[in-house]
């Protein structure tokens, strides 16, 4: 374990890179980790609000908004990890004691901001992949739907249960659940507000793997970052190119959707990593592709 430890470089606020205090960190309500050596290229953001189970407000999701700016610049960013540092809970959904507060103007301007949120999510240039080791409600399981991937413990538990509280999913949980599941299944799944464990949301295919907790409570982590270890290898543009090339080509006609892959395609062509991966196929080792 303490050779790991070592490889990791410390939990820190991006935009405070190299200038903030122990202190400052663990005050953040989002942190980030550049893992190193064998895992270089895997980036972690920790959800850190352990009070409101990390509720969406106002601080969580202006420091996430602010983080993933930061992180779309950053080409050393092979695969993006979302976990949770509290225990039990991956997000509990929407702060709703701080909406409470607010009046139903402001309340229009921060849905409408968590709807931006999750869209910078999904339209991340690196894959990503949510870790969900306990409760994924709502907002939750929207910020989890956002993600390239979805990995779950069996014992997590997940639904869009708006219409339990009286509203209906306002930060994409209507247009990706059905593009997710179909659109007779999202329609049950959210009518009813029903959970799902993740054993459950596993077969239905709401998550790409579900497995058994352990007793530190971070098993899907675990299991996420071994998926992570899997896409490091690859070539990183071939890898972000047919990101594009699925989430565009899932929303149009399939002639549509065959030009946008040629698109991608021809913008793979003239890169470095193309020819290391014929030069390595060629000399039968393995290839070294540097994002180029």
């Amino acid at each position: 374990m303490l050779r790991v430890l070592c490889l990791l470089r410390p939990w820190r606020p991006l935009w405070a890179r190299g200038c903030a205090s122990d202190g400052a960190a663990a005050a953040s309500e989002i942190q980030v980790r550049a893992l190193a050596g064998p895992d270089q290229g895997i980036t972690e953001i920790l959800m850190n609000r352990p009070r409101a189970r990390n509720a969406l407000g106002n601080v969580f999701v202006s420091e996430l908004l602010e983080t993933l700016a930061q992180l779309r610049e950053d080409r050393q960013v092979r695969v993006l990890l979302f976990r949770s540092g509290v225990k039990g809970v991956f997000c509990a959904g929407a702060d709703l004691k701080e909406r409470e507060q607010m009046s139903e103007a402001e309340v229009g301007v921060f849905v409408q901001r968590l709807r931006g949120l999750m869209n910078d999510i999904a339209a991340f240039p690196a894959p990503t992949i949510a870790a969900m080791d306990g409760f994924a409600l709502g907002g939750g399981l929207e910020l989890a739907l956002a993600c390239d991937l979805r990995v779950a413990a069996s014992s997590a538990i997940m639904g869009l249960i708006e219409t339990t509280r009286g509203l209906l999913p306002g930060a994409g949980g209507t247009q990706r659940l059905p593009r997710c599941l179909g659109v007779a299944l999202a329609k049950e799944l959210i009518f009813t507000g029903r959970r799902l464990s993740g054993t459950e949301a596993h077969a239905l295919g709401l998550v790409n793997h579900a497995v058994a907790q352990n007793e530190e409570g971070d098993a899907a982590y675990h299991r996420a970052r071994a998926l992570a270890q899997e896409i490091l290898p690859q070539a990183p543009i071939a890898v972000r190119l047919g990101k594009v090339a699925i989430d565009r080509g899932m929303e149009v006609d399939i002639a549509s959707g065959m030009a946008i892959e040629g698109m991608c395609y021809a913008q793979n062509i003239p890169t470095r990593d193309r020819l290391e991966g014929m030069a390595a196929f060629r000399e039968k080792r393995p290839p070294t592709f540097v994002g180029e």
